[in-house]
């Protein structure tokens, strides 16, 4: 097969593994730069053309599109399933996982259970958006955030008021989430391949700190995830339509709660973490997939 994993770097960790692993599995593999593409569009001729050279139709794509190219980045995943190449993730998913408010709002209608979260149209009544998610404390998180970044603990009414009222400012949206102390300042991250966690790792914050993303400083150990947690991240998964992506959950007293599913996880934390090969995991669900 021919396998194109869309990254911007072939330094990156995870580029290079899934490029590795398809090797190895006797692929020809190549990575290409999104933003060094350019598609064309007529009637019934979808076409892609890298570096202003025609692309030869890859039999399937990895997107690997990190969140400041999303617009761009969605475009062109778009322009190959109309080439009819099969993706580890949609256009329509990529989108509606970027988007926080959007992907939570499918979870809770698939069931999927979630810290309670409010959305608000800029609004200042602080205090009952606060009781309404159980709190304070509650977390503030703006919705283009990534890495933990925009992302907020508010131990009092004044703190949330203040941190809201910043934002309001600012015109960015926020949501407001029920904290879950129990968590202990620590998330699971379960790896989904298709239909099964491939791999789960236990991230845990830094003292002081109430954020476990590993680009904060958080440490990660290998763990190995209860059959509702793996059910939990696989329905989540399924919910927004990832044939590939990582559910980040709360460990909670009435079960696992999902915080977030990111549709381009790395690889560099979970496989040094579990010691799994999960780009290998990632070649064989492509070669199940277009073989299909």
């Amino acid at each position: 097969m021919k396998i194109s994993i869309l990254s911007r770097s072939t330094s990156l960790y995870s580029t290079k593994r899934l490029l590795e692993e398809a090797r190895k599995a006797g692929h020809i593999a190549k990575a290409i730069n999104v933003l060094h593409c350019n598609i064309k569009l007529e009637k019934q001729k979808p076409t892609v053309y890298y570096h202003g050279e025609r692309l030869v139709t890859p039999d399937a794509i990895i997107p690997r599109i990190g969140a400041s190219i999303t617009f761009y980045g969605t475009a062109i995943v778009r322009q190959f399933e109309m080439m009819n190449c099969f993706t580890t993730v949609s256009s329509m998913s990529l989108v509606c996982s970027r988007d926080k408010l959007q992907s939570l709002q499918l979870l809770s209608r698939s069931g999927v259970d979630m810290p309670k979260t409010v959305f608000t149209n800029f609004g200042d009544h602080t205090d009952d958006i606060c009781k309404q998610v159980g709190g304070p404390p509650v977390v503030i998180k703006v919705l283009e955030g990534t890495q933990g970044i925009g992302v907020n603990l508010a131990e009092t009414i004044a703190a949330a008021d203040a941190i809201i009222d910043a934002n309001n400012e600012l015109r960015t949206r926020v949501i407001i989430q029920e904290f879950i102390k129990e968590a202990g300042g620590a998330d699971l991250r379960a790896f989904v391949v298709g239909d099964k966690v491939v791999g789960a790792m236990k991230r845990q914050a830094q003292k002081g700190e109430f954020r476990s993303n590993l680009h904060r400083g958080g440490t990660a150990k290998s763990i190995t995830l209860t059959k509702l947690e793996e059910q939990t991240a696989v329905s989540a998964a399924k919910s927004l339509g990832l044939g590939v992506c990582g559910v980040d959950l709360l460990q909670s007293s009435r079960g696992p709660l999902v915080l977030e599913v990111n549709s381009s996880p790395g690889l560099e934390g979970i496989e040094r973490a579990t010691g799994k090969n999960i780009a290998a995991e990632i070649i064989k669900y492509i070669e199940k997939g277009v073989h299909a």
